[in-house]
């Protein structure tokens, strides 16, 4: 495959870097997503790390244009426009309007959760993506509930923030699993991270017993936490 820093983008180039993702598939991997990942979606079996690889490179290049030619039928095709929306150089005022494009695309988790952790831009610039992310709290689109609530765990794991993300995770109106996973696992990453103030948000408040019991689960499950307090962390299950 022509170095992909140089090439020109079109139709042509673009089936020729499908190819190139099917040429060099790991079969293996590929039956391993489809037993995890369940997407609607075709996947090819490439590596993320490798897709990281080739978004660094695309990057670096015509990306707006190979944007432009992403379609929505290879599981690769999305992780890949996620992440090169992550590193492009996009100015500010635009970011939110590639973010949109890109929820289109999701429709599993880990499309949703490799990208949106790459999202570096939003740690940068946490206040002015705040209003945006508690908007797509209030979402009825459960991938873009999910794309906030990655953002949080990842980005906003701040004093400032706390009170009101312990607020935003127990008012989401959502019974999609993979919202009320995500709520879980924003759980457990509060609990890593503000342990008593997370204790004592589980003694009381409004959390689906569900997500606050999975919430425990992912708690104990973390290498993170010590054996004392994945013991002590059982009484708080609903």
């Amino acid at each position: 495959m022509k170095n992909l820093v140089d090439l020109v983008w079109n139709e042509k180039s673009y089936l020729e870097f499908i190819k190139y993702l099917k040429d060099n598939a790991d079969e293996k991997y590929r039956k391993f997503q489809l037993g995890i990942l369940g997407v609607h979606k075709e996947i090819i079996g490439i590596k993320t790390p490798i897709l990281r690889n080739l978004a660094q490179e695309i990057t670096k290049g015509n990306w707006n244009n190979f944007i432009c030619y992403t379609q929505k039928y290879y599981y690769e095709e999305s992780v890949l426009k996620g992440l090169v929306i992550g590193y492009a150089n996009i100015s500010l005022d635009k970011r939110i309007e590639y973010i949109e494009e890109f929820i289109k695309d999701i429709d599993n988790w880990a499309v949703c959760d490799i990208c949106v952790g790459n999202f570096k831009f939003i740690k940068e610039n946490k206040e002015y993506f705040y209003p945006y992310i508690k908007e797509c709290i209030k979402s009825i689109n459960p991938w873009k509930i999910r794309v906030g609530l990655v953002a949080i765990l990842n980005f906003y794991m701040d004093t400032n923030y706390l009170k009101e993300i312990f607020y935003i995770c127990e008012n989401i109106i959502s019974d999609d699993y993979y919202v009320k996973m995500a709520q879980a696992w924003l759980i457990s990453i509060l609990f890593i991270n503000f342990r008593d103030e997370t204790l004592i948000y589980l003694q009381e408040n409004n959390l689906d017993s569900w997500v606050q019991n999975k919430g425990i689960q992912k708690i104990r499950e973390s290498t993170r936490v010590s054996v004392e307090d994945k013991r002590m962390i059982l009484n708080y299950k609903k």
